[in-house]
Protein backbone atom coordinates (compact mmCIF):
# COMPACT_ATOMS: atom_id res chain seq x y z
CA UNK A 1 0.00 0.00 0.00
CA UNK A 2 2.83 2.43 0.86
CA UNK A 3 4.42 1.75 -2.51
CA UNK A 4 1.15 2.54 -4.33
CA UNK A 5 0.91 5.89 -2.53
CA UNK A 6 4.58 6.81 -2.94
CA UNK A 7 4.68 6.36 -6.73
CA UNK A 8 2.18 9.16 -7.54
CA UNK A 9 3.80 11.42 -4.93
CA UNK A 10 7.18 10.81 -6.51
CA UNK A 11 5.78 11.62 -9.96
CA UNK A 12 4.29 14.88 -8.68
CA UNK A 13 7.62 15.80 -7.11
CA UNK A 14 9.48 15.13 -10.35
CA UNK A 15 6.97 17.18 -12.37
CA UNK A 16 7.17 20.01 -9.85
CA UNK A 17 10.96 20.04 -9.93
CA UNK A 18 10.92 19.96 -13.72
CA UNK A 19 8.57 23.00 -13.85
CA UNK A 20 10.76 24.96 -11.42
CA UNK A 21 13.88 24.07 -13.39
CA UNK A 22 12.28 25.13 -16.66
CA UNK A 23 11.16 28.45 -15.15
CA UNK A 24 14.69 29.10 -13.89
CA UNK A 25 16.04 28.35 -17.37
CA UNK A 26 13.60 30.89 -18.84
CA UNK A 27 15.02 33.53 -16.49
CA UNK A 28 18.59 32.56 -17.36
CA UNK A 29 17.76 32.96 -21.06
CA UNK A 30 16.18 36.36 -20.49
CA UNK A 31 12.63 35.16 -21.16
CA UNK A 32 11.33 37.02 -18.14
CA UNK A 33 7.72 37.39 -19.30
CA UNK A 34 7.40 33.65 -19.90
CA UNK A 35 8.91 32.93 -16.46
CA UNK A 36 6.52 35.41 -14.81
CA UNK A 37 3.52 33.77 -16.52
CA UNK A 38 4.54 30.28 -15.36
CA UNK A 39 5.29 31.40 -11.81
CA UNK A 40 2.02 33.32 -11.54
CA UNK A 41 0.02 30.35 -12.73
CA UNK A 42 1.50 28.06 -10.08
CA UNK A 43 1.37 30.57 -7.24
CA UNK A 44 -2.25 31.49 -8.06
CA UNK A 45 -3.29 27.85 -7.59
CA UNK A 46 -2.16 27.88 -3.94
CA UNK A 47 0.25 30.51 -2.69
CA UNK A 48 0.54 28.81 0.73
CA UNK A 49 1.54 25.45 -0.71
CA UNK A 50 5.07 24.50 0.27
CA UNK A 51 5.76 23.07 -3.18
CA UNK A 52 5.07 26.48 -4.74
CA UNK A 53 7.68 28.30 -2.66
CA UNK A 54 10.31 28.15 -5.45
CA UNK A 55 7.88 29.86 -7.81
CA UNK A 56 7.46 32.80 -5.42
CA UNK A 57 11.22 33.31 -5.34
CA UNK A 58 11.44 32.97 -9.14
CA UNK A 59 8.56 35.41 -9.60
CA UNK A 60 10.36 37.94 -7.43
CA UNK A 61 13.55 37.53 -9.48
CA UNK A 62 11.89 37.55 -12.91
CA UNK A 63 9.79 40.62 -12.03
CA UNK A 64 12.81 42.68 -10.97
CA UNK A 65 14.88 41.73 -14.01
CA UNK A 66 11.99 42.36 -16.39
CA UNK A 67 11.34 45.83 -14.94
CA UNK A 68 15.02 46.78 -15.13
CA UNK A 69 15.34 45.66 -18.75
CA UNK A 70 12.08 47.25 -19.91
CA UNK A 71 12.86 50.61 -18.29
CA UNK A 72 16.32 50.59 -19.87
CA UNK A 73 14.75 49.83 -23.26
CA UNK A 74 12.20 52.62 -22.81
CA UNK A 75 15.00 55.06 -21.89
CA UNK A 76 16.89 54.07 -25.04
CA UNK A 77 13.83 54.57 -27.25
CA UNK A 78 13.16 57.98 -25.70
CA UNK A 79 16.80 59.01 -26.18
CA UNK A 80 16.51 58.14 -29.88
CA UNK A 81 13.79 60.82 -30.05
CA UNK A 82 12.01 59.15 -32.96
CA UNK A 83 8.21 59.48 -32.86
CA UNK A 84 7.98 56.10 -34.61
CA UNK A 85 9.08 54.58 -31.27
CA UNK A 86 6.07 55.96 -29.38
CA UNK A 87 3.95 52.85 -29.95
CA UNK A 88 6.68 50.58 -28.57
CA UNK A 89 7.13 52.87 -25.54
CA UNK A 90 3.37 52.99 -24.94
CA UNK A 91 3.02 49.20 -25.12
CA UNK A 92 6.03 48.71 -22.83
CA UNK A 93 4.46 50.87 -20.13
CA UNK A 94 1.14 49.01 -20.51
CA UNK A 95 2.86 45.65 -20.08
CA UNK A 96 4.75 46.82 -16.99
CA UNK A 97 1.47 47.93 -15.43
CA UNK A 98 -0.29 44.73 -16.50
CA UNK A 99 2.29 42.52 -14.75
CA UNK A 100 1.89 44.51 -11.54
CA UNK A 101 -1.90 44.23 -11.69
CA UNK A 102 -1.61 40.43 -11.98
CA UNK A 103 0.68 40.16 -8.97
CA UNK A 104 -1.20 42.54 -6.64
CA UNK A 105 -4.17 40.23 -5.91
CA UNK A 106 -1.73 37.53 -4.69
CA UNK A 107 0.04 39.72 -2.14
CA UNK A 108 1.36 39.17 0.40
CA UNK A 109 3.55 36.26 -0.74
CA UNK A 110 5.31 34.65 2.19
CA UNK A 111 8.77 33.05 1.89
CA UNK A 112 8.71 30.54 4.74
CA UNK A 113 12.43 29.72 5.07
CA UNK A 114 13.47 33.36 5.17
CA UNK A 115 10.46 34.31 7.32
CA UNK A 116 9.75 37.33 5.13
CA UNK A 117 7.58 38.45 2.29
CA UNK A 118 8.57 38.60 -1.36
CA UNK A 119 9.37 42.16 -2.41
CA UNK A 120 8.06 43.82 -5.55
CA UNK A 121 9.02 47.43 -6.27
CA UNK A 122 5.76 48.57 -7.82
CA UNK A 123 5.60 51.89 -9.65
CA UNK A 124 2.74 54.04 -10.85
CA UNK A 125 3.05 54.26 -14.62
CA UNK A 126 -0.23 56.11 -15.21
CA UNK A 127 1.34 59.49 -15.99
CA UNK A 128 3.82 57.93 -18.42
CA UNK A 129 1.04 55.91 -20.09
CA UNK A 130 -1.24 58.94 -20.52
CA UNK A 131 1.58 61.19 -21.73
CA UNK A 132 2.84 58.64 -24.24
CA UNK A 133 -0.68 57.86 -25.41
CA UNK A 134 -1.32 61.53 -26.16
CA UNK A 135 1.94 61.88 -28.09
CA UNK A 136 1.27 58.62 -29.96
CA UNK A 137 -2.30 59.69 -30.76
CA UNK A 138 -1.09 62.97 -32.23
CA UNK A 139 1.59 61.17 -34.25
CA UNK A 140 -0.82 58.53 -35.58
CA UNK A 141 -3.44 61.15 -36.42
CA UNK A 142 -1.03 63.29 -38.45
CA UNK A 143 0.46 60.32 -40.31
CA UNK A 144 -2.86 58.65 -41.07
CA UNK A 145 -4.46 61.94 -42.14
CA UNK A 146 -1.58 62.72 -44.48
CA UNK A 147 -1.73 59.22 -45.97
CA UNK A 148 -5.51 59.54 -46.41
CA UNK A 149 -5.09 62.83 -48.30
CA UNK A 150 -2.17 61.72 -50.51
CA UNK A 151 -3.14 58.06 -51.07
CA UNK A 152 -2.46 56.77 -54.57
CA UNK A 153 -3.71 53.21 -54.08
CA UNK A 154 -6.19 51.09 -52.18
CA UNK A 155 -3.25 49.85 -50.11
CA UNK A 156 -2.59 53.40 -48.87
CA UNK A 157 -6.22 53.85 -47.81
CA UNK A 158 -6.15 50.54 -45.96
CA UNK A 159 -2.94 51.49 -44.14
CA UNK A 160 -4.59 54.78 -43.17
CA UNK A 161 -7.66 52.86 -41.98
CA UNK A 162 -5.53 50.53 -39.81
CA UNK A 163 -3.77 53.48 -38.17
CA UNK A 164 -7.02 55.29 -37.47
CA UNK A 165 -8.62 52.08 -36.14
CA UNK A 166 -5.67 51.51 -33.79
CA UNK A 167 -5.84 55.15 -32.68
CA UNK A 168 -9.55 54.77 -31.94
CA UNK A 169 -8.79 51.65 -29.91
CA UNK A 170 -6.21 53.28 -27.63
CA UNK A 171 -7.88 56.71 -27.54
CA UNK A 172 -11.61 56.50 -28.37
CA UNK A 173 -13.39 59.55 -29.85
CA UNK A 174 -10.13 61.34 -30.60
CA UNK A 175 -10.91 64.39 -32.77
CA UNK A 176 -12.71 63.31 -35.98
CA UNK A 177 -11.16 59.85 -36.13
CA UNK A 178 -14.47 58.01 -36.54
CA UNK A 179 -15.29 60.10 -39.59
CA UNK A 180 -11.85 59.48 -41.09
CA UNK A 181 -12.12 55.74 -40.39
CA UNK A 182 -15.28 55.62 -42.50
CA UNK A 183 -13.67 57.65 -45.28
CA UNK A 184 -10.55 55.44 -45.39
CA UNK A 185 -12.70 52.30 -45.27
CA UNK A 186 -14.92 53.48 -48.10
CA UNK A 187 -11.99 54.44 -50.33
CA UNK A 188 -9.98 51.34 -49.46
CA UNK A 189 -12.62 48.85 -50.54
CA UNK A 190 -12.78 47.10 -53.90
CA UNK A 191 -16.13 47.56 -55.59
CA UNK A 192 -17.24 44.72 -57.83
CA UNK A 193 -20.08 44.99 -60.33
CA UNK A 194 -21.81 41.61 -60.73
CA UNK A 195 -23.36 40.69 -64.06
CA UNK A 196 -25.46 37.56 -64.63
CA UNK A 197 -25.40 36.27 -68.21
CA UNK A 198 -27.67 33.54 -69.55
CA UNK A 199 -26.42 32.00 -72.82
CA UNK A 200 -28.11 28.66 -72.23
CA UNK A 201 -31.34 29.24 -74.20
CA UNK A 202 -33.21 28.10 -71.09
CA UNK A 203 -35.08 30.23 -68.58
CA UNK A 204 -33.35 30.71 -65.22
CA UNK A 205 -35.93 30.79 -62.41
CA UNK A 206 -36.28 34.29 -60.97
CA UNK A 207 -35.93 32.93 -57.43
CA UNK A 208 -32.61 31.30 -58.32
CA UNK A 209 -31.37 34.50 -59.92
CA UNK A 210 -32.26 36.49 -56.81
CA UNK A 211 -30.62 33.90 -54.54
CA UNK A 212 -27.41 33.85 -56.58
CA UNK A 213 -27.16 37.63 -56.51
CA UNK A 214 -27.97 38.00 -52.80
CA UNK A 215 -24.44 38.29 -51.47
CA UNK A 216 -25.64 38.83 -47.91
CA UNK A 217 -26.32 35.08 -47.71
CA UNK A 218 -22.82 33.96 -48.67
CA UNK A 219 -21.08 34.78 -45.38
CA UNK A 220 -18.04 36.32 -47.10
CA UNK A 221 -15.03 37.19 -44.95
CA UNK A 222 -13.28 39.85 -47.07
CA UNK A 223 -14.08 43.20 -45.49
CA UNK A 224 -12.35 45.05 -48.31
CA UNK A 225 -14.57 43.78 -51.13
CA UNK A 226 -18.13 44.87 -51.90
CA UNK A 227 -20.31 43.11 -54.49
CA UNK A 228 -23.18 44.96 -56.17
CA UNK A 229 -25.65 43.09 -58.34
CA UNK A 230 -27.33 46.41 -59.12
CA UNK A 231 -24.70 48.93 -60.14
CA UNK A 232 -24.85 52.38 -58.55
CA UNK A 233 -24.09 55.51 -60.53
CA UNK A 234 -22.12 57.22 -57.77
CA UNK A 235 -19.60 54.38 -57.46
CA UNK A 236 -16.56 53.85 -59.65
CA UNK A 237 -16.25 50.07 -59.90
CA UNK A 238 -12.83 48.46 -59.79
CA UNK A 239 -13.77 45.00 -61.03
CA UNK A 240 -16.54 43.14 -62.77
CA UNK A 241 -17.67 39.63 -61.97
CA UNK A 242 -19.45 37.81 -64.77
CA UNK A 243 -21.61 34.87 -63.73
CA UNK A 244 -22.45 33.17 -67.01
CA UNK A 245 -24.63 30.11 -67.64
CA UNK A 246 -23.58 28.47 -70.91
CA UNK A 247 -25.62 25.26 -70.85
CA UNK A 248 -28.73 24.05 -69.04
CA UNK A 249 -29.55 20.54 -70.18
CA UNK A 250 -32.79 18.97 -68.94
CA UNK A 251 -33.56 15.35 -69.72
CA UNK A 252 -37.07 14.21 -70.68
CA UNK A 253 -39.23 12.54 -68.06
CA UNK A 254 -38.56 8.83 -68.08
CA UNK A 255 -40.56 5.97 -66.62
CA UNK A 256 -39.01 2.51 -66.84
CA UNK A 257 -40.51 -0.77 -65.71
CA UNK A 258 -38.87 -3.98 -64.57
CA UNK A 259 -40.80 -7.17 -63.94
CA UNK A 260 -39.60 -9.84 -61.52
CA UNK A 261 -41.21 -13.24 -61.05
CA UNK A 262 -40.73 -14.89 -57.70
CA UNK A 263 -41.66 -18.35 -56.46
CA UNK A 264 -41.18 -19.73 -52.97
CA UNK A 265 -42.23 -22.65 -50.82
CA UNK A 266 -43.83 -21.58 -47.55
CA UNK A 267 -45.34 -23.36 -44.57
CA UNK A 268 -49.09 -23.84 -44.86
CA UNK A 269 -50.15 -25.64 -41.69
CA UNK A 270 -49.06 -29.10 -40.61
CA UNK A 271 -50.09 -32.75 -40.44
CA UNK A 272 -49.30 -35.59 -38.02
CA UNK A 273 -46.78 -38.21 -39.03
CA UNK A 274 -48.24 -41.72 -39.45
CA UNK A 275 -46.61 -45.11 -39.84
CA UNK A 276 -47.25 -47.71 -42.52
CA UNK A 277 -50.29 -48.88 -40.60
CA UNK A 278 -51.80 -45.40 -40.65
CA UNK A 279 -51.28 -44.79 -36.97
CA UNK A 280 -50.01 -41.43 -35.63
CA UNK A 281 -46.34 -41.57 -34.68
CA UNK A 282 -45.26 -40.15 -31.31
CA UNK A 283 -41.87 -39.05 -30.01
CA UNK A 284 -40.08 -40.41 -26.93
CA UNK A 285 -42.14 -38.11 -24.68
CA UNK A 286 -45.40 -39.28 -26.11
CA UNK A 287 -46.10 -36.14 -28.17
CA UNK A 288 -47.53 -36.47 -31.65
CA UNK A 289 -44.95 -35.71 -34.31
CA UNK A 290 -45.94 -32.83 -36.62
CA UNK A 291 -44.81 -32.42 -40.22
CA UNK A 292 -45.03 -29.02 -41.95
CA UNK A 293 -47.24 -28.73 -44.96
CA UNK A 294 -45.46 -26.81 -47.76
CA UNK A 295 -47.17 -24.63 -50.31
CA UNK A 296 -45.69 -23.03 -53.42
CA UNK A 297 -46.62 -19.35 -53.83
CA UNK A 298 -45.91 -17.09 -56.79
CA UNK A 299 -45.79 -13.32 -57.23
CA UNK A 300 -45.18 -10.96 -60.15
CA UNK A 301 -43.30 -7.85 -58.96
CA UNK A 302 -43.41 -4.68 -61.11
CA UNK A 303 -40.73 -2.11 -60.26
CA UNK A 304 -41.10 1.39 -61.73
CA UNK A 305 -38.35 4.03 -61.86
CA UNK A 306 -39.09 7.69 -62.52
CA UNK A 307 -36.04 9.60 -63.73
CA UNK A 308 -35.29 13.17 -64.71
CA UNK A 309 -32.03 15.10 -64.57
CA UNK A 310 -30.67 18.57 -65.19
CA UNK A 311 -27.11 19.75 -65.66
CA UNK A 312 -25.99 23.36 -65.34
CA UNK A 313 -22.71 24.55 -66.82
CA UNK A 314 -21.20 27.98 -66.60
CA UNK A 315 -18.24 29.98 -65.42
CA UNK A 316 -17.20 32.96 -63.36
CA UNK A 317 -14.87 35.58 -64.75
CA UNK A 318 -13.23 38.40 -62.83
CA UNK A 319 -12.23 41.42 -64.92
CA UNK A 320 -10.08 44.40 -63.93
CA UNK A 321 -12.09 47.38 -65.20
CA UNK A 322 -9.04 49.66 -65.18
CA UNK A 323 -7.05 47.48 -67.58
CA UNK A 324 -9.94 45.49 -69.07
CA UNK A 325 -7.87 42.36 -68.42
CA UNK A 326 -9.30 39.09 -67.18
CA UNK A 327 -7.90 38.18 -63.76
CA UNK A 328 -9.28 34.69 -63.22
CA UNK A 329 -11.90 32.32 -64.55
CA UNK A 330 -13.55 29.45 -62.67
CA UNK A 331 -15.83 26.75 -64.11
CA UNK A 332 -19.22 26.03 -62.54
CA UNK A 333 -20.88 22.64 -62.98
CA UNK A 334 -23.88 21.26 -61.15
CA UNK A 335 -26.24 18.35 -61.68
CA UNK A 336 -29.50 17.45 -60.00
CA UNK A 337 -31.24 14.09 -60.45
CA UNK A 338 -34.83 13.18 -59.65
CA UNK A 339 -34.91 9.40 -59.15
CA UNK A 340 -38.03 7.89 -57.60
CA UNK A 341 -38.88 4.20 -57.37
CA UNK A 342 -42.08 2.41 -56.47
CA UNK A 343 -43.64 -0.99 -57.16
CA UNK A 344 -46.86 -2.95 -57.49
CA UNK A 345 -47.48 -6.69 -57.43
CA UNK A 346 -49.80 -9.46 -58.55
CA UNK A 347 -49.96 -12.71 -56.63
CA UNK A 348 -48.89 -13.77 -53.17
CA UNK A 349 -46.66 -11.16 -51.54
CA UNK A 350 -45.08 -13.85 -49.38
CA UNK A 351 -43.01 -14.98 -52.36
CA UNK A 352 -41.01 -11.72 -52.35
CA UNK A 353 -37.66 -11.02 -50.64
CA UNK A 354 -37.68 -8.61 -47.71
CA UNK A 355 -35.61 -6.02 -49.60
CA UNK A 356 -38.38 -5.60 -52.20
CA UNK A 357 -41.20 -4.92 -49.75
CA UNK A 358 -40.42 -1.23 -48.97
CA UNK A 359 -40.97 -0.31 -52.63
CA UNK A 360 -44.54 -1.58 -52.39
CA UNK A 361 -45.23 1.12 -49.81
CA UNK A 362 -44.24 3.80 -52.32
CA UNK A 363 -46.50 5.22 -55.00
CA UNK A 364 -45.87 7.20 -58.16
CA UNK A 365 -44.84 10.84 -57.72
CA UNK A 366 -45.28 13.94 -59.83
CA UNK A 367 -42.22 14.84 -61.85
CA UNK A 368 -40.72 18.17 -60.75
CA UNK A 369 -41.06 21.01 -63.24
CA UNK A 370 -38.11 22.16 -65.33
CA UNK A 371 -38.02 25.35 -63.29
CA UNK A 372 -37.82 23.41 -60.01
CA UNK A 373 -35.10 21.14 -61.39
CA UNK A 374 -32.99 24.11 -62.45
CA UNK A 375 -33.50 25.77 -59.06
CA UNK A 376 -32.45 22.61 -57.19
CA UNK A 377 -29.31 22.33 -59.31
CA UNK A 378 -28.65 26.00 -58.59
CA UNK A 379 -28.36 25.27 -54.87
CA UNK A 380 -25.10 23.45 -55.60
CA UNK A 381 -23.99 26.35 -57.81
CA UNK A 382 -24.47 28.66 -54.83
CA UNK A 383 -22.18 26.51 -52.67
CA UNK A 384 -19.49 26.48 -55.37
CA UNK A 385 -19.84 30.21 -55.89
CA UNK A 386 -19.44 30.87 -52.16
CA UNK A 387 -16.24 28.79 -52.08
CA UNK A 388 -14.84 30.72 -55.05
CA UNK A 389 -15.68 34.12 -53.57
CA UNK A 390 -14.08 33.21 -50.25
CA UNK A 391 -10.95 31.97 -52.02
CA UNK A 392 -10.54 34.71 -54.61
CA UNK A 393 -8.67 37.85 -53.62
CA UNK A 394 -8.35 40.98 -55.72
CA UNK A 395 -5.03 42.77 -56.09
Amino acid sequence: MRRVILVPLLMLFIISCSGVKQTQEEINLGNYKSAITTALRNVAENKSKKGNQPYIILLEEAFKKNVDRELQHIAFLKKDNNPANLEAIFNAYLELKDVQEKIKPLLPLQIFEEKCQAKFAFKNYDNEIISTKNKLSNYLYKNASTLLETATSKKDYRKSYDDFAYLDKINPNYKDVNQKIQEAYSKGRNYVNVVLINDSEQIIPKKLELDLLNFDTYGLYDKWTVYHSNSQENISYDYEMELAFTDINISPEQLTERQLQREKQIKDGYRYAVNSDGNVVKDSLGNKIKIDKLKTVKCDFYQFTQYKSVQLRGNIRFIDLQTQQQLNSYPLISEFVFNHQYATHEGDIRALEEKLLPLLKQSSASFPSNEQMVYDAGEDIKKNLKAILNRHRFH
